[in-house]
C-alpha cells in the first residue's frame, strides 16, 4: 500500500509540473561555429520587441512568447549578426530551434538572414563537435537516433567508425575487445550489469534520454587512461528542449525460437518476470556461511543425532526440480515510458527532470547448440584434432530486464546542479539437455546431461553533479557516482545419467565417470564510488585563444565474491525411472530408515579457494593545455599520473598460499598525450596524435578463484595461480598477472563537404607490453586462464564517408550511404614457454614461427550502410551490414590449439512510419539477421579440419514495436 501511495504522489508531482509547462516558449542552444562551444551571454530577441533572453553557461535560451510568426535576432559580440525568419509559435507547445551557429564575424557579412527550416539542422552539433574536437573521436547525435529509428543506444552506435556491438549489447571498437574498450556514462566509470566487463550493456539505454554518444580514439590527459580502442560516453539529456512524453511496446519474432513447443524451461519464483527471485532459490541453509563441516553420513555417526539431523533438513531443503520439461515458448516483449521536459522559475532557475521506464522480457531457443573441447594428437603425423569433450543439445534462455533512470537538475545563468538515479534489474533463467561425450585414457564416456541456472544481477547508480562559472574565466565541473551491483546464481543444479555406450540408451546411473550431480550458489557484490573534479580556464596566449585544464579523480571499488557449492552422491543404484527429477524424493533421500540413501557433501572442505574480497583505490591528476602553435595549427598537450592499488584476500587452490589484503597490483604511471590539428581549410582538417595508455586485469582475474559455467563445463581461472608441467616441472606460467602498457599513434585527414557528410582517412599504430590474453590451460581441458602473454603491436588504418546521393542524382537526395572500414594486422612475440610448447606439438612439415596474431584483435571490421528518409511523409527506413573478421579468442598452449570466432554477417533492416495528429504515433518494423548467419567458434591447426569450439544457430527475427507521443 506504501508503494502504491508512492507511486500516486510520484504520478501527480509529475502531472503538476507538466501543467506549469503548457505556455508557449521558444528554445535553442548557439554554439560558435567555429569551435563548437556553447556561447554564452548571446543575446537573442524577437524581432521588434524587447522579449527575448540571453544564454546560460549551457548557450542555451528560452524565450516565452504569444502564439505567432515572428524573427529571431541572434547578436553577440564579435560575431555576425544573425536573424531567423519564419519561427511558428504554437499554443501551449515548445518551438524547438535546436542548435544554431554563430560565425565570426570576420568570416562574413555583419549580418546574414535564415530561415527557422534551415536553422534545424539537427545533425550540426554533433559534426561541430567531431571537427573541432581536442582528441579523434566519432559519435552520433540524438538527432540521429530519431531520423534512423533506433531504439537503445546498443543499435544507435553501429553506426560509428569502427565500432561493432557483440551480442546485441557491449561495445568494441576498432575490433579490440571489452578489455580495451571503456563505458562510461556522464563522463563517469560506471560497472554493467556484468561488473568483469569495461563495456556497459548499451540496450539499456533507450534513445530518448540520450544527448549524444561520443566515442573518442585517442587519449587526452582528462579521459581514463584504461582504454586503447576506443573510451565510449553516454551523455544523458539533463535540459530537453521540448516535452517529452512517450509510451511504446514492441514484440518480435523468431521461427526457431517462439511458439516452438520444444523450448526448454523449468519452474521458478513468483517474481521471474521482474528480474529476480523471491526466495524459491534460497540456500538450505541457515545463512551462507553455515555449510556443515563433514564429507557424508558415515562422518556424521548416529543417523538420528542432532548433527544428523541438520544434515537431513538441508538435503531435504533443496528443490527436487533436476531437469526442465518442454513446453511452448512466447514470443519476445518489450514496455517502455519516457517523460521529460524544462521549465523556469521566476526567470532565474530552469529546472530540468527526466523518467525513463523500461522493460524487456526475451526468450531464445537454440536447437543443435553445441560446446566443444579439441585438443591434438600425439605425433607428428596426426594432424586431425581430437575430441576431448562434445556437448550437444537444445537449450531454452528467458531473459527479463527492469531498467529506470531518473534526472533532475537545476541551471542559473552561471552554475548547474545535476540528479541522475539508475537501477537496472536482471534475471536470466537458463534449461538445458545435451548429450556428452568425454574421452579418458582411450576410455569414452556417453551421458544426458541435464541443466538449470538463474542469474540474478542488478545495479544502482547515483550521480550528483555540479557545473559552476567562476571568477577570471575559471570553470568548475565536479561529479560524485557511487554505485552498487550484484551478481547472486542461486541454485544452479547439474546432473548427468551416464548412457550405455553400446546400446546407446539412457539408464539411471550416476557415476563419478561422467560426473555426480552438482548444486552451486554464488554470490558477488561491488561497490564502487568514483569521483571527479576539473578546472578549466579559458586565456590568451601570443593572442590567441587558449584552454587550460587541470582536474583530479578518486575511485574506490571493493568486491565480495564467494561459491559455496554441494556434490550430490546416489549412496546406491537407484530407480529413477529416467527421470532425474526424482532424484530428490523422500524415499531416496538419507534417513535414518536408509543410511544408504542420496545424500550432500559440501564441495570446498577446509578451505573455499573461491571465496575472496578485493579492493582498488585509484587516484589519477591530470593537466592539459590547448593552444594554437600558427592559425592553422592547435595543439593539445598534457599528463595525467595514476596510481592505482589492488588488495585481495583469499587463498588458493592447494591451500599453500593465504593472502589477507595483501596487495597484489601496484601501478604508478605517467600517461603524457600530445594532439595536433592542422586545419588545411574551414572544411578538412589532417590530425595527428600520441598517448600512452593502460590495460589492467579484472577483479576475477586478478585472483585464485576458479569459475565453472555449468552450461558449457569450462571453467575461467583466475591469473594469480601458477600451471607447471606435472613431469618436467617447467613452469607454464608463474601467477605474476600485471599491467598491459600501450603507446598509441594516430593520423586522420578529415573533410566535410556539408553538414552531416564527411570522409575520413585513419591510420594507428599501437604497441602493447605485456597485454593478457586468455590461454587454455594444458592439464585441465576445460580451464581458461588470464595471462601475461609476449610483446604485441598493431598497425591498422580506418575509412568513413557519409555522403547523401544526391550527388548521383537529385531525385536520391532522401538517400544516404554511410560506410566504414576498419583494417588491421596484429603481431605479438610469443613468450619462451608458449613458443616451445608449439614446437614440442608441432606437426610434420609445421613451421612454427616466433610471432603470432594478438588475441581479441580483429583484423577488419566492416559496416555499411543506406537510409532513407522523407520528413515530409514521416517514412524512415534503414539497411545495414556488419560483419567482424575472424578473430583470435583464446590462446592455445602444449596440445590444446587455437579457437577462433567465425565471421558473423549480420544484416538488418529497419523501416518506420509516423502518423496520426502532429505525428503523435510511429510504427516500426525490423528483421535481424537477414542472411540468416550462424554465431560459431572454432578450434584451427596445422592441416587439420577446423573443429567447433561453440555453435548457435540464432536464425531471423522480426520485431514490430510502436509508439506513442503524448507531447
Amino acid at each position: 500500500m506504501k508503494n502504491f501511495k508512492k507511486l500516486i504522489a510520484l504520478v501527480t508531482v509529475l502531472c503538476g509540473l507538466q501543467a506549469v509547462a503548457q505556455e508557449s516558449v521558444i528554445r535553442g542552444t548557439v554554439i560558435d561555429d567555429a569551435t563548437g562551444e556553447s556561447l554564452i551571454g548571446v543575446a537573442v530577441v524577437i524581432e521588434g520587441t524587447t522579449i527575448g533572453d540571453a544564454t546560460d553557461l549551457d548557450g542555451q535560451f528560452e524565450i516565452k512568447a504569444e502564439p505567432g510568426t515572428y524573427n529571431l535576432i541572434v547578436q553577440f559580440i564579435s560575431f555576425a549578426k544573425l536573424n531567423i525568419s519564419d519561427v511558428v509559435v504554437k499554443p501551449g507547445e515548445v518551438t524547438a530551434m535546436g542548435t544554431i551557429r554563430l560565425k565570426s564575424a570576420s568570416e562574413v557579412l555583419q549580418e546574414f538572414v535564415v530561415t527557422a527550416k534551415a536553422v534545424k539542422n539537427t545533425e550540426a552539433a554533433m559534426v561541430t563537435m567531431k571537427q573541432n574536437a581536442t582528441s579523434l573521436m566519432d559519435g552520433i547525435s540524438a538527432a540521429s537516433f530519431k531520423k534512423v529509428g533506433d531504439s537503445d543506444a546498443a543499435s544507435a552506435v553501429t553506426r560509428v567508425t569502427g565500432v561493432t556491438v557483440q551480442g546485441g549489447k557491449y561495445v568494441y571498437v576498432r575490433g579490440l575487445g571489452d578489455r580495451y574498450t571503456k563505458t562510461t556514462l556522464n563522463g563517469m566509470d560506471l560497472p554493467g550489469l556484468d561488473p568483469d566487463k569495461n563495456s556497459v550493456q548499451m540496450d539499456i539505454f533507450p534513445t530518448n534520454v540520450i544527448d549524444n554518444i561520443v566515442v573518442s580514439k585517442s587519449f587526452t590527459a582528462d579521459l581514463p587512461a584504461d582504454f586503447t580502442g576506443g573510451a565510449v560516453n553516454i551523455e544523458l539529456k539533463d535540459f530537453p528542449e521540448e516535452k517529452i512524453m512517450t509510451a511504446g511496446v514492441s514484440t518480435s519474432f523468431n521461427p526457431a525460437m517462439h511458439l516452438n513447443s520444444d523450448y526448454i524451461t523449468y519452474n521458478g519464483g513468483n517474481t521471474d518476470f521482474l528480474g529476480f527471485d523471491d526466495g524459491t532459490r534460497d540456500i538450505p541453509t541457515d545463512k551462507q556461511t553455515d555449510i556443515p563441516q563433514y564429507a557424508d553420513p558415515d562422518v556424521i555417526g548416529d543417523p538420528s543425532s542432532p548433527r544428523a539431523q541438520q544434515f537431513q533438513n538441508t538435503l531435504r531443503g533443496f528443490d527436487k526440480q533436476m531437469a526442465g520439461y518442454r513446453t511452448t515458448s512466447g514470443l519476445n516483449g518489450g514496455l517502455n515510458f519516457t517523460f521529460a521536459n524544462q521549465l523556469k522559475a521566476k526567470d532565474k532557475y530552469a529546472v530540468g527532470y527526466s523518467l525513463a521506464l523500461n522493460y524487456q522480457n526475451n526468450t531464445e531457443y537454440y536447437e543443435d547448440a553445441e560446446f566443444n573441447l579439441y585438443g591434438k594428437q600425439a605425433g607428428a603425423n596426426n594432424k586431425e584434432l581430437t575430441p576431448l569433450q562434445t556437448q550437444k543439445g537444445d537449450y531454452g534462455v528467458n531473459n527479463v530486464l527492469l531498467g529506470g533512470t531518473a534526472g533532475l537538475a537545476i541551471k542559473t545563468d552561471k552554475s548547474k546542479l545535476r540528479l541522475n538515479l539508475l537501477h537496472l534489474q536482471n534475471g536470466e533463467s537458463q534449461a538445458g539437455i545435451f548429450d556428452y561425450e568425454a574421452t579418458d585414457v582411450g576410455t569414452t564416456f556417453l551421458a544426458k546431461q541435464y541443466n538449470l541456472q538463474y542469474s540474478e544481477r542488478s545495479l544502482t547508480n547515483i550521480l550528483i553533479n555540479g557545473r559552476h562559472e567562476l571568477a577570471n574565466k575559471w570553470n568548475l565541473d565536479w561529479k560524485v557516482a557511487p554505485t552498487k551491483s550484484s551478481i547472486n546464481d542461486p541454485d544452479i543444479r547439474f546432473m548427468r545419467f551416464q548412457v550405455n555406450p553400446t546400446t546407446g540408451t539412457v539408464n539411471d546411473r550416476i557415476t563419478t565417470e561422467v560426473g555426480l550431480p552438482e548444486r552451486i550458489w554464488r554470490f558477488l557484490t561491488e561497490y564502487n564510488v568514483s569521483s571527479r573534479v576539473d578546472l578549466t580556464k579559458d586565456y590568451k596566449w601570443l593572442d590567441r585563444e587558449a584552454k587550460l585544464k587541470v582536474g583530479a579523480k578518486y575511485t574506490y571499488k571493493t568486491r565480495n565474491y564467494t561459491i559455496q557449492g554441494f556434490q550430490i552422491n546416489p549412496g546406491q543404484d537407484l530407480d529413477l525411472n529416467g527421470d532425474p527429477n526424482q532424484l530428490f524424493n523422500d524415499e531416496h533421500l538419507f534417513s535414518e530408515d536408509n543410511i544408504q540413501g542420496v545424500y550432500h557433501t559440501p564441495t570446498f572442505i577446509p578451505r573455499n579457494p573461491n571465496k575472496y574480497e578485493s579492493s582498488v583505490n585509484h587516484f589519477g591528476l591530470y593537466a592539459s593545455n590547448e593552444f594554437k602553435l600558427a592559425e592553422a595549427l592547435k595543439a593539445i598537450v598534457g599528463v595525467r599520473v595514476e596510481k592505482y592499488d589492488q588488495f585481495y584476500t583469499g587463498t588458493n587452490q592447494n591451500g599453500d598460499i593465504s593472502l589477507n589484503n595483501d596487495k597484489v597490483l601496484e601501478d604508478f604511471d605517467l600517461f603524457p598525450t600530445a594532439n595536433f590539428i592542422y586545419a588545411v581549410n574551414k572544411k578538412q582538417n589532417i590530425r595527428a596524435s600520441y598517448s600512452r595508455t593502460i590495460a589492467r586485469p579484472s577483479f576475477k582475474e586478478m585472483s585464485y578463484a576458479e569459475i565453472i559455467d555449468p552450461i558449457t563445463g569450462r571453467s575461467f581461472g583466475g591469473g594469480l595461480f601458477e600451471e607447471r608441467n606435472d613431469l618436467s616441472g617447467e613452469v607454464y606460467w608463474d601467477g605474476n598477472l600485471h599491467s598491459t602498457k600501450i603507446n598509441n599513434f594516430d593520423v586522420r585527414w578529415e573533410i566535410y563537404p556539408s553538414i552531416g557528410q564527411n570522409i575520413s582517412v585513419s591510420a594507428f599504430y599501437k604497441s602493447f607490453n605485456d597485454p593478457i590474453e586468455i590461454v587454455q590451460y594444458v592439464s585441465d581441458p576445460g580451464l581458461f586462464q588470464a595471462r601475461n602473454v609476449g610483446d604485441a603491436t598493431v598497425i591498422g588504418s580506418e575509412f568513413e564517408i557519409i555522403q547523401s546521393l544526391d550527388v548521383l542524382s537529385k531525385k536520391l537526395d532522401k538517400f544516404k550511404f554511410n560506410a566504414n572500414v576498419t583494417y588491421t594486422i596484429s603481431s605479438i612475440a610469443m613468450s619462451p614457454s608458449e613458443l616451445r610448447s608449439r614446437q614440442n606439438t608441432a606437426k610434420e612439415g609445421e613451421v612454427v614461427g616466433t610471432k603470432r596474431a594478438m588475441a581479441g584483435q580483429a583484423p577488419y571490421v566492416i559496416n555499411v550502410g543506406l537510409s532513407y528518409e522523407n520528413k515530409d511523409k514521416g517514412v524512415q527506413a534503414n539497411m545495414s551490414y556488419n560483419v567482424q573478421g575472424q578473430t583470435l579468442e583464446f590462446v592455445g598452449f602444449g596440445n590444446r590449439t587455437d579457437v577462433y570466432s567465425v565471421p558473423f554477417h549480420s544484416l538488418n533492416f529497419k523501416a518506420g512510419k509516423t502518423f496520426g495528429k502532429d505525428d503523435k504515433m510511429s510504427l516500426s518494423f525490423k528483421v535481424s539477421n537477414i542472411l540468416n548467419d550462424d554465431r560459431m567458434k572454432v578450434f584451427k591447426a596445422y592441416e587439420a579440419q577446423d573443429q567447433i569450439f561453440s555453435r548457435l544457430v540464432p536464425q531471423r527475427t522480426f520485431g514490430l514495436s510502436f509508439s506513442y507521443k503524448f507531447h
